[in-house]
């Protein structure tokens, strides 16, 4: 990483995951100047690996970070570690604000900054995110194949969850927590797939030698469990995009808040592009970086069509092409 920040660029990219390295990938290589601006808390750090991505199965999370932002280099990309504090639109550009005081100026924005998992207020839960306590099967579910999973009720996406992780293990217990019970059409879906229901609220996850052994319920009953599968409310991480007047909205789902865009990435300020999990709130690394990829490429596109009528204005006025 490096501190280095030229006045402006093309494109700033505010977050160095997937979606942003990608996104600068693209615009590097298309000879754009862009910088990456990385606060360095990627939300897979706890993870062990990256899942379900072609030809990096199994990589850890860093070292698919390092490569990245080491390929975007190569093409004269530069990464630098800062965390945005607030944007504003001025005049063709935008004025970017580091949490440090510096400013750098934009012709367009590409936003990846991922959401932040907010999880239910239970002793131990925290400590053990993206390790056992889990919520995506396509991320974790053959490393907890065959084990003893719970599914933590927070909403009615819940049974989703518990339906889905019985591909992967027999022996799921759904915990309804503070929220009620299954309908009677989900009971009888539990029934059908072996799913167990424990009623009632949970108040501790247990530990036994840094490993997740169970759920502790209020009235003192502790279910032995090998992973918890919790479905976290997810919401967009770009609070510094108010000003531009872009803020969150409720996804339909109910799972949390995410940034509006077109298929493309555009969102509804000119100039300013999303991709990755600030928009796509169940988006894996593979279709964070495709996103970001995309959204480079419509960029560029921008560039080139605002650039052509500049150019087209300045041959009828009988100006040099420089």
């Amino acid at each position: 990483m490096t501190d280095q920040l030229a006045d402006g660029y093309d494109v700033v990219v505010v977050g160095g995951g997937a979606a942003g390295l990608n996104g600068a990938l693209m615009l590097a290589r298309a000879r754009r100047s862009v910088v990456v601006i990385d606060a360095g808390h990627p939300r897979n750090a706890p993870a062990a690996g990256v899942h379900g991505l072609l030809a990096r199965e199994g990589m850890s999370p860093v070292e698919l970070v390092g490569r990245g932002r080491a390929e975007v280099r190569q093409y004269g990309g530069q990464v630098v570690a800062g965390t945005v504090a607030t944007t504003v639109q001025d005049g063709t550009g935008f004025t970017v604000t580091l949490t440090n005081g510096r400013t750098v100026r934009a012709r367009r924005l590409l936003v990846t900054t991922g959401l932040v998992d907010e999880l239910p207020n239970v002793p131990g839960l925290h400590s053990r995110w993206g390790r056992d306590v889990i919520h995506c099967p396509y991320c974790h579910g053959w490393e907890v194949r065959d084990q003893a999973i719970g599914v933590l009720a927070t909403g009615p996406m819940s049974v989703h969850q518990a339906l889905l992780f019985r591909q992967w293990s027999p022996d799921i217990t759904y915990f309804t927590h503070t929220t009620a019970p299954p309908t009677a059409e989900q009971a009888e879906q539990f029934a059908a797939r072996g799913i167990r229901v424990v009623t009632g609220e949970v108040t501790a996850v247990e530990i036994a030698g840094d490993r997740l052994a169970g759920l502790r319920l209020s009235d003192g009953t502790v279910i032995e469990r090998d992973a918890v599968v919790v479905g976290s409310r997810m919401v967009a991480d770009a609070s510094f995009l108010a000003p531009l007047g872009l803020l969150p909205k409720e996804h339909v789902s109910g799972m949390g808040e995410y940034i509006p865009c077109d298929p493309t990435g555009r969102t509804d300020v000119p100039g300013v592009w999303v991709a990755g999990n600030v928009t796509d709130l169940s988006a894996q690394v593979g279709a964070a970086a495709a996103a970001g990829a995309a959204a480079g490429a419509q960029i560029n596109f921008d560039l080139v069509n605002e650039e052509t009528r500049e150019a087209v204005e300045a041959y009828r006025a009988g100006v040099p092409l420089t």
